[in-house]
């Protein structure tokens, strides 16, 4: 593989991790705040509560498999207008429902709404108290509620949850082992670049030593050469002066009167032919 392969891998590694985690940190969200907050008329979220549809008795509105947000009412003394789409807790159904208001009643003596499903057009059999009134339709997230059922089964926890957290700890591991091959490989090349630097630096003592030895010999022999002419010039000078002491001096060399003197046995000094002459 190339480096330019290399880098491009590296890099749409580093995307897919990044949108894996994040992908999976959404969904943690997600399932938190669906577990915790939708179809629970105690939980909200920024005054607002949650609600997956159950029914198709409001599909002009919204359908089944929805999340519908209701903001919250908290105090309604019956003056909500007809035509407003209110959440409550009904009676007949026992549960809570999301309905039209066809017109306001009162119902033992307590005001109350008259209310029905768009799609039918058949109003509730029991009037609701306005006490019973939880909220006023806002929004809706289409067919997100049947995620949020999904998630909430076996199946939806390991596809959507636990597989990828799985998956993300599965590539921070390789990523971990990557590093740690990279930090041992980046160490033993120190540890080699450091032993070839001592090596080195043995053989750079090793070559300045023969160096030094071969100077050492050759200083040594000039040394030895120079002792020598000096002792054959103070052998020459040596002859040269024991040359007047030692020699003999020929009869014919001599002066008439050192022949003389030479005959008598007395000490005869050498005289030069130019002092004969």
């Amino acid at each position: 593989m190339t480096a330019k392969a290399k880098k491009v891998f590296s890099i749409i590694s580093k995307i897919l991790t990044v949108l894996i985690v994040a992908f999976t940190v959404l969904v943690m969200v997600f399932t938190i705040v669906s577990v915790t907050t939708v179809d629970r008329a105690d939980r909200s979220i920024f005054g607002y509560r949650a609600y997956i549809v159950m029914s198709d008795s409001m599909s002009d509105t919204f359908q089944a498999g929805d999340i519908i947000f209701s903001k919250i009412v908290e105090h309604d003394d019956g003056n909500l207008q007809p035509g407003t789409i209110i959440t409550f807790y009904s009676e007949d159904y026992g549960q809570t429902v999301t309905h039209m208001i066809r017109e306001q009643t009162t119902y033992n003596g307590v005001p109350a709404y008259i209310t029905y499903g768009t799609t039918t057009g058949s109003d509730d059999q029991t009037p609701v108290y306005a006490s019973f009134v939880t909220g006023i339709y806002s929004f809706r997230l289409p067919k997100l509620g049947y995620f949020f059922n999904f998630l909430k089964t076996p199946a939806g926890y390991v596809c959507v949850i636990l597989l990828p957290f799985l998956i993300v700890i599965a590539i921070i591991a390789v990523h971990f082992v990557r590093l740690v091959r990279a930090y041992k490989k980046e160490k033993d090349k120190e540890a080699l670049a450091a032993q070839e630097a001592v090596l080195a630096a043995a053989e750079a003592d090793r070559q300045e030593a023969a160096r030094l030895r071969e100077e050492m010999e050759e200083l040594k022999a000039r040394m030895a050469a120079l002792t020598g002419e000096d002792t054959a010039v103070n052998g020459g000078d040596a002859s040269a002066a024991e040359l007047p002491q030692g020699a003999r001096v020929s009869e014919a060399d001599l002066h008439p009167s050192e022949k003389a003197t030479a005959e008598s046995g007395a000490p005869v000094q050498p005289v030069n032919k130019d002092d004969k002459k």
